[in-house]
């Protein structure tokens, strides 16, 4: 049995350890800094701007309303940082065991499917901005839309084709083609040839 001097003497230990972690609403961001800072509704009538912790290489401006988890770095309330945020407004819900997804509230996900398969699905538009890209894929790639535009050129090491006919048949059949001449002869192949 614990007796009241003990109780005295490990209340406010007590008091601290409940005070180390916190559960937090986000009301408010700033990302123009090294590290973003967050205003967060912690326990009641506490709000405090803290700086949000986030892994190297990855970073979110979480939405107002938002939910976060506070540490008190050394046991300091006056010494918080945001650990994490979530909003489980937007969350991706329904993956399988071991699938993993960015995404936002508006709809855009990049997702990575059991199965090794990767999904990226944008709203509006995906810009991919690289000196060069490169794709590899060792069956086909398909582009299921109406139109493809090129500012450049097309250079094929291979054939072009319809399914009906190559570019390089087209290529034959030009070069090689004549004409019913004026006088009941034929005409010459092409002096200038399809390359």
């Amino acid at each position: 049995m614990v007796g009241r001097e003990t109780t005295k003497l490990l209340s406010p230990l007590w008091r601290r350890l409940r005070l180390l972690i916190s559960r937090a609403v986000v009301t408010r961001t700033d990302s123009a800094k090294g590290l973003q800072i967050l205003q967060l509704d912690l326990l009641r009538d506490e709000t405090r701007e803290v700086e949000h912790i986030e892994s190297y290489g990855f970073t979110a401006r979480p939405l107002q309303g938002a939910e976060a988890i506070a540490a008190a770095v050394g046991g300091a309330r006056g010494h918080l940082v945001a650990l994490l945020t979530t909003d489980r407004r937007y969350r991706k819900k329904g993956l399988a065991e071991g699938e993993v997804a960015l995404y936002t509230d508006e709809g855009d996900e990049l997702v990575f499917n059991r199965g090794r398969i990767v999904r990226l699905n944008a709203g509006s538009a995906v810009e991919v901005t690289a000196p060069k890209v490169t794709i590899t894929a060792s069956t086909s790639i398909t582009l299921a839309t109406p139109d493809v535009f090129a500012t450049g050129n097309i250079k094929a090491q291979g054939d072009i084709s319809d399914g009906t006919g190559s570019m390089q048949g087209m290529r034959d059949t030009y070069n090689g083609h004549n004409h019913p001449g004026d006088s009941g002869g034929t005409t010459n192949k092409p002096n200038q040839e399809m390359s």
